[in-house]
């Protein structure tokens, strides 16, 4: 069962959550009638089926603090029909990725945060055409002021995709702005970060700035404009529900802070 998680050598989720949902191996018939979540001894919620635990690809118990995200992580579990599908089980992942992964190594988890916000996609900017150039300024630039005036995270922007280097001051501010969370709320920012393509709006999903959905619009400015151009490619689009689903779950995890 465990090693239907598609967890890497390092412990983290593939940063591509189709990549389970195209593996060629067939997916298990559901084995289990009930599913529940059950406090231990340490205080976290332990995932179990049928009584017996369940593990994670590196045989860890399933477990977490908040008995919120347990319910949901259950939820998953519950609503399995036939077969069990890793893909459509975000929160699941999620957790596994924190205790596999992430656990062993926070420091390095924060630390690839803060590179995101040494280049974070809000800094970005287009010169033209004059349309994109107003979106990214209604939904960038408030974020960007929000930063410097809750944090003194003052960011430099640059047009086009030459690298602009931020100052230090920044950076620390911005690792002031994370606090001290805990390895499943630090594996949800990660995802968020690497999702979006920037820190600066897994910080304000965290402090609550925003919502998940106005994150999720504010990083797909530039994709949605050439939609409109364009028109939609359904592999891009089933691609993006895919990582709508894993932001939702490290949203929840956030919100259940």
């Amino acid at each position: 069962m465990s090693d239907l998680f598609d967890i890497g050598p390092d412990g983290h989720e593939p940063r591509d959550p189709m990549r389970s949902a195209q593996a060629p191996r067939p997916l298990p018939k559901r084995f289990y009638a009930e599913v529940s979540a059950e406090r231990g001894e340490d205080g976290l919620f332990a995932i179990r089926l049928d009584g017996r635990p369940v593990k994670t690809p590196a045989r860890a118990v399933l477990a977490v603090a908040d008995e919120a995200v347990a319910e949901a992580i259950v939820a998953e579990w519950r609503v399995q029909e036939g077969v069990i599908d890793p893909a459509s089980m975000p929160l699941t992942r999620l957790a596994n990725s924190a205790i596999d992964g992430v656990a062993r190594d926070p420091a390095a988890v924060r630390a690839e945060i803060l590179n995101f916000a040494g280049t974070d996609l809000l800094c970005y900017r287009a010169d033209g055409p004059e349309r994109l150039v107003a979106l990214q300024e209604e939904h960038w630039t408030p974020l960007i002021d929000w930063m410097d005036e809750r944090f003194a995270a003052r960011f430099i922007l640059a047009e086009g995709v030459m690298h602009v280097a931020q100052f230090p001051e920044t950076i620390e501010a911005a690792d002031l702005a994370l606090g001290d969370p805990d390895v499943l709320a630090l594996a949800a920012l990660s995802t968020i970060t690497t999702l979006t393509g920037s820190a600066i709006l897994a910080l304000a999903v965290l402090h609550g700035r925003l919502t998940a959905s106005e994150a999720w619009a504010a990083a797909h400015v530039d994709e949605d404009y050439e939609i409109s151009l364009w028109g939609e490619d359904d592999e891009a689009t089933a691609r993006r529900a895919a990582r709508w689903r894993e932001m939702q779950a490290a949203a929840l995890v956030l919100a259940a802070r």
